[in-house]
């Protein structure tokens, strides 16, 4: 859809309403802006005679924004922060293409994250900015291209593939599995439990799956498996958290993973990208990526439940 021009102010009127709205202030506008408060009001003037409506109410030696006036602060903000970011990518990587990725903290940081460099060295040319998010949200209220998110395969107006599944471990140190002498599934029930807040059945169903009545599930609460990881690391409890989070504190010993039947979320996680935007090249090959990474990772679980098959036979037998 064409822009219509009629409708865009100079960037100079909207830098001054910007920071004039943030300070509530043209004399501190003009300061931050290296004008004269003349200038600076001048083009307040400028833009509310552009928009057909007062931007701001005068008292005095004082202003303040009207609550119209506060509302287009805020999207002009918005947008005046995505033609920068906009900008900075280019920049950052002007003969290539640009992948804007919205993804879960936890994932982002402990799986996505070190896996980047292998990514960089195969797609020079490509860039790719990652912004986190706790919740789904609608394509249309941002300028991101496409999103790693953990649910259903349900989201509105989206392209969504599977990526891979979520396979909760319990672990704990090796200090408070000795302190609470941990042998069976039953006895993790005596220890503090790690709760996640959007999760507050999982240590439940975990205890189900293992044949064993869940009873007096004592722990405190988080919102993030970051924090419960980090609680763990600490020795605060034992933590329910999908494998992958912490591979790298179990490989070093850090962590001990109690070794039961693999429960497997009800939700997994997914790729989404919008529909209304076409699909770049640039997406395409980070998503096909990806896909081959996931698949190196639930390689990496299927070996391990055969080991613990191997382990039950073992047991039994």
């Amino acid at each position: 859809m064409a822009i219509a021009r009629r409708f865009l102010p100079s960037t100079s009127l909207l830098y001054s309403f910007e920071a004039s709205a943030r300070h509530q202030s043209f004399t501190s506008a003009a300061e931050e802006l290296n004008l004269t408060q003349s200038a600076v009001s001048r083009h307040i003037r400028a833009l509310e005679e552009h928009l057909g409506a007062a931007l701001f109410t005068r008292d005095r030696q004082t202003v303040r924004l009207t609550q119209a006036g506060d509302a287009y602060a805020r999207e002009i903000r918005a947008a005046l922060r995505y033609i920068s970011s906009a900008t900075l990518a280019f920049r950052a990587n002007p003969g290539g293409g640009t992948v804007s990725l919205g993804v879960l903290p936890t994932l982002g940081t402990q799986w996505l994250a070190p896996r980047l460099a292998s990514f960089m060295e195969q797609h020079p040319d490509i860039t790719l900015n990652l912004y986190t998010h706790l919740h789904a949200f609608e394509f249309t209220e941002n300028t991101l291209d496409a999103s790693i998110h953990f649910g259903t395969a349900e989201w509105p107006g989206s392209e969504v593939s599977y990526l891979m599944p979520e396979r909760l471990v319990p672990v704990c140190t090796p200090e408070l599995y000795e302190r609470f002498s941990f042998r069976k599934c039953e006895d993790l029930l005596s220890a503090p439990l790690l709760h996640l807040v959007s999760r507050p059945d999982a240590w439940e169903r975990w205890f189900v799956a293992q044949n064993v009545q869940p009873t007096s599930l004592h722990g405190p609460l988080f919102d993030q498996f970051s924090f419960i990881v980090g609680a763990a690391l600490g020795g605060a409890g034992c933590a329910l958290v999908p494998r992958f989070l912490v591979e790298k504190e179990i490989s070093t010993g850090q962590l001990l993973e109690f070794v039961a039947r693999p429960v497997e979320s009800e939700d997994a996680y997914y790729f989404a990208r919008p529909l209304a935007r076409s699909l770049s090249g640039a997406l395409e090959t980070f998503h096909r990526w990806l896909l081959q990474e996931v698949a190196v990772e639930n390689g990496r679980q299927t070996q391990r439940r055969h080991k613990f098959q191997r382990y039950l036979e073992v047991a039994k037998g």
